[in-house]
């Protein structure tokens, strides 16, 4: 298999090897050969996933792409899909993964089938079906008139004129 370094470092972060996993390996690998990238050190790379699952840990170690740094955005849908945008160049495009052929029934063949069958066999590539996101915002806290706890600005609600966290705003 190429790529077996890859492979084991995003085994080593997501915990075990698994059809999930493989998917999403597979996946970021082919946005990256049709990106033409290596890695988003900030937020070039940006992935909106359409589940929840395995994969995205892949994305992450491959691409870079993170919750935290705002580049891997979830629209849960339950399908193994992902629209990859590059910020810098504008290039986006949409990876649906395909049915596997009836002839791989148990899990090994299952994966050796997604780790080994052509990009082109594995999904199917489409435009993409959500806008680019704007770049992460930094939002200053302030702490919440009921609780106390510190909840970023722009989510914190007037009630009554206190600023209240989500919490306690469904609470009064």
């Amino acid at each position: 298999m190429q790529n077996a370094d890859l492979w084991q470092k995003c085994i080593d972060f997501h915990g075990h090897s698994c059809g999930g996993l493989a998917i999403g390996f597979r996946a970021a690998l082919y946005a990256r050969k049709l990106l033409d990238v290596d890695f988003s050190e900030d937020e070039q790379i940006v992935c909106i996933t359409e589940n929840d699952a395995c994969g995205v840990d892949a994305i992450s170690v491959i691409l870079g792409c993170s919750a935290g740094k705002g580049n891997l955005l979830f629209r849960i849908r339950g399908k193994q899909a992902f629209s990859f945008y590059n910020r810098q160049n504008g290039q986006s495009f949409r990876l649906i993964l395909k049915a596997q052929p009836d002839s791989k029934k148990d899990k090994a063949d299952k994966l050796e089938y997604m780790l080994n069958a052509p990009d082109e066999e594995l999904f199917a590539v489409t435009e993409v079906t959500q806008p680019l996101p704007p770049e992460a915002q930094i939002y200053g806290s302030k702490p919440c008139d009921e609780c106390g706890e510190m909840t970023a600005d722009c989510f914190l609600r007037n009630k009554n004129g206190k600023m209240l966290c989500a919490d306690c705003y469904d609470k009064a």
